[in-house]
Parts: C-alpha cells; sequence; structure tokens
C-alpha cells in the first residue's frame, strides 16, 4: 500500500481462484480477480466493513454522548475524588437508600419457572395489569385503563424508537418543540431513519403574558406549514409534559389545545409523561392526558411513562406505553422482541407498582423533600451569581441562563463554555445539545447527594471567575 495523490493506493486479491476453490499454494496471477481501489488517506471507511447506515451510528456522537464518555472515564468517588462531577445526566442520586431497602424484601425475590421463560414481548401480563391500574390510580383516570392497551419495553428510548419506526417511513418527520431533551433524536433515528422537525421557542420575552420558550397552537401551526412547504411528511408531534429541560407543566386546556391540533391535521400525539410525580412544588400540580373525559383523537394519542425518574431507577430499564390503537400495540408486540424487559425485574417492578402504602407514605413525600431542598441549594446559588434562571419545582434540573459568560453570543461560545465546565470537572448539557434556538442556556442537574452537590456547585460557579 502507498500513498498516491493524497489517498491510499490498495491492491486486493480475491480470497478463492476463480473456480470458488481455495488455494493452498503460491497462486499465479490468473488464478486471481484484481483490483485498484484509492479511498481517503484514512482509509477509516474500506477498514470498517459496516454497512452505510452502521457507519453513520457508529460515528454518530452528540455533545450529551461526548460528556457522559469522559464522565464514565473518569468518575468522581471515594477512590477518585478528583474525578468529574455530573451535574449533565439527569438521574435521581437522592433516594438509593429508600430503594436499597424496599427491594431487598422478600416478596421481591421470586424465582418460577414463568421468570425464566419466553414472556408476551410486551409484558408480562401481571406487569400490564399492575401498570394499567397504577396509572389508572394516578393518572386519575375517569374509568380504570386497560391492560391491553399497555406496552412494557426496556426504556423509554427504546419505545420512542419502536413508535418512530411502526408511525413513521424513512424520512418521515415528527413535529418537536424546542429546547428538547437531545436523545429523541437518536432514539426516532437511528434505527427507523425517522427525523425531528423542530418547532423553535425562543429564549427572550416576547411580551407580559409570554413566557421564554412558551408553547402555543399557533407556533405548531406555523412550523408544520414550513415543513409542507419544504415537502417533509409529518407523521407526528412529541409533547413532553412535565418538560425537559424546561420543567415546564402544561395545564389541561394547554395540552387539550396541542391534541386538538394533531386531530386536526390527522398527526399521532406521542405523549411523555415520565416526570408526572416528580413535582415537588406545593403550588403546583399536574394533568395527565389519561384524566381527560374525553381525548380529541383517543386512536392518535400514545402516553410514555416509566420508572427512570419518578422512581430514580433508569438502571432498571422500564418503560411504559398506554395506547388504545390495537394496530400500534400489534406493532409494538412484535418489536418488544427486541426491546423486552427480563422475567425477575418486571416482577419487581409489579409488587413495587402494588404497594400503594410505600409509594404514599415513604418514597413519593421523602422524594419530594429531598427534591426541594437540593432544588433550593442549587437556585440559591444562581441567585447570588445573577444567573437568570426557569423556576420550575419539578424534575431533577435547573434550565439556567449563563449568556452573561459568552465573549459573544454564539453556539461555539456556549460549546467553549461548555468545554471550560469539563476542563474544571464539572458536566453540565448545553443548550444546542437541546437544540435550543438561543446561546448560553444550560441544565444543571440537583438531584445529588449534598458533597456532591456542593463540589460539583464549587468547582461549576468558580470557574466562572475567569470567564468574565
Amino acid at each position: 500500500m502507498s500513498n498516491f495523490w493524497g489517498g491510499c493506493l490498495c491492491f486486493a486479491f480475491a480470497e478463492t481462484n476463480e473456480r470458488g476453490v481455495a488455494c493452498s499454494q503460491t497462486p499465479s496471477a490468473s488464478d486471481y480477480s484484481f483490483r485498484v481501489e484509492i479511498v481517503p488517506s484514512n482509509c477509516n471507511v474500506f477498514f470498517s466493513h459496516l454497512s452505510r447506515r452502521g457507519n453513520r451510528i457508529r460515528q454518530h456522537q452528540g455533545i450529551l454522548q461526548e460528556g457522559y464518555t469522559q464522565y464514565h472515564a473518569d468518575k468522581h468517588g471515594e477512590n477518585n475524588p478528583n474525578g468529574i462531577i455530573n451535574m449533565g445526566t439527569s438521574e435521581n442520586k437522592l433516594c438509593h437508600d429508600l430503594l436499597h431497602k424496599r427491594l431487598s424484601q422478600p416478596d421481591m425475590v421470586q424465582i418460577q419457572p414463568p421468570m425464566l421463560q419466553y414472556a408476551d414481548w410486551k409484558g408480562h401480563r401481571f406487569l400490564r395489569e399492575e401498570v394499567a391500574r397504577f396509572l389508572s390510580h394516578y393518572c386519575q383516570s375517569p374509568s380504570p385503563l386497560k391492560a391491553d392497551n399497555v406496552v412494557v419495553m426496556n426504556g423509554c428510548g427504546s419505545l420512542f424508537s419502536a413508535i418512530a419506526a411502526a408511525l413513521c417511513d424513512p424520512e418521515d418527520a415528527i413535529l418537536i418543540p424546542t429546547p428538547f431533551y437531545g436523545v429523541i433524536t437518536e432514539d426516532v433515528g437511528l434505527y427507523s431513519s425517522a427525523r425531528l422537525y423542530h418547532v423553535h421557542l425562543s429564549g427572550e420575552v416576547s411580551g407580559i403574558c409570554e413566557p421564554p420558550f412558551h408553547l402555543t397552537v399557533e407556533k405548531l401551526e406555523g412550523a408544520l406549514n414550513r415543513a409542507k412547504a419544504e415537502g417533509v411528511n409529518v407523521k407526528a408531534v412529541i409533547l413532553v409534559n412535565p418538560h425537559n429541560p424546561l420543567g415546564e407543566i402544561y395545564s389541561a386546556e394547554e395540552m387539550t389545545s396541542f391534541l386538538e391540533f394533531a386531530k386536526k391535521h390527522e398527526l399521532h400525539a406521542i405523549v411523555d409523561e415520565i416526570y408526572m410525580l416528580s413535582v415537588f412544588g406545593e403550588r403546583n400540580s399536574f394533568c395527565s392526558v389519561l384524566s381527560h373525559d374525553r381525548l380529541p383523537d383517543p386512536q392518535r394519542t400514545h402516553v410514555m411513562w416509566g420508572l427512570s425518574k419518578d422512581f430514580a431507577m433508569g438502571g432498571m430499564r422500564v418503560g411504559t406505553l398506554y395506547s388504545e390503537n390495537r394496530h400500534l400495540v400489534e406493532a409494538l408486540d412484535h418489536l418488544g422482541y427486541f426491546h423486552c424487559v427480563s422475567g425477575t425485574t418486571q416482577h419487581q417492578v409489579a409488587r413495587l407498582l402494588q404497594d400503594r402504602a410505600w409509594i404514599d407514605w415513604e418514597f413519593l413525600p421523602e422524594n419530594r423533600r429531598r427534591l426541594q431542598e437540593a432544588h433550593h441549594y442549587l437556585t440559591t446559588e444562581l441567585q447570588g451569581l445573577g444567573v437568570p434562571y426557569l423556576h420550575r419545582p419539578v424534575g431533577f434540573f435547573v434550565w439556567a441562563d449563563f449568556s452573561k459568560y459568552l465573549r459573544q453570543p454564539s453556539f461555539s461560545e456556549e460549546l467553549e463554555l461548555w468545554r471550560h465546565f469539563l476542563r474544571n470537572r464539572v458536566v453540565l448539557s448545553c443548550g444546542q445539545a437541546f437544540s435550543c434556538s438561543t446561546p448560553g442556556w444550560f441544565r444543571i442537574v440537583f438531584a445529588d447527594q449534598e458533597s456532591c452537590l456542593q463540589l460539583g456547585q464549587n468547582l461549576c460557579f468558580l470557574s466562572l471567575a475567569f470567564c468574565v
């Protein structure tokens, strides 16, 4: 192999002779096909042995993945006190003691033959029945929800992926307001080749009655019209409530208007309610779309929930979908073969969801108290620095405006500030990772033990002194 016009000159011989017989002796040139290929100088594609799709997946890495990878390679801990503090991944690390105590009880351990055998790919019947009862109670549905409409997969990311494959053809689009949890882009795109079409919400305050990043039906209509003008085929809209990263809680009236918009244009509405029980403000309440007496279009409304956030168990990998669309449920049943949850985990989750006394009197009140305390600690520090933020008592994070620390209002400067934090041993999530249209916004996760939260804040905020 030699250099040739800045590339690689590659000589390749077939592995068998022209009759398809492997040769054990030194062959003559006539026994082999011969080709010359010129490929780029790095030769990565030539040696990868992957399809174009495989290479696209392999090479894909967003900002969130980059920060997460560096964090995992150098985690802060007792044995690594100078490691990276993770204030970028939306995990609740405040209640491990409560979960350990409950998950260690004898009723959680059950090794029976059904747990070790292949099961219904959309979830064991006993778990789907328990999820239906759980959602009926906590979503305050007007009538009992049905287990036949429940699908269980290994996380809401898998559900997003499977739903996109079932609803969209390649290059079809799904509307989503920005900013949004950035990994949804990969969730809907890596397998199905569907794409997201952004409904950009501005961080600027445009009026007395309209806060920053405010979603309206008019903005959804405008984005859909632009998509149509560009020849984009929109099949669905994603609505996240409570919202990540804004922390916005949309009212029942707002959600109804969004669902009416979807019905008007025959769009599927994928409603993500994964933070529904993580509202800790005394004056704030959440209303699930499953509590509505009548949905505008039940056949095109699909509601997601999981244990990753409300029960602080992202590692359990359990997400649920409720949909009255039988064709969608049947399609997800087939895809569930690739995304199913282990039988023993399904048993544990069912037992947990059954235990209303523990949920209502132990876990939820204490979890909310700890979230509120950690949120107060972080926002007090932000106020001391004069950093604006959205005050939304929900979830594990605060959406804060660090634009005053940018040398100029650009996303390249925002990325440099993100790398500045990382060099100072703190991972945050910058706005462009969430497709935010206004540079300078960051999501800061506060749901961690006080020692880590305090150290992370100190490292983060002290590093800002070098940016002014």
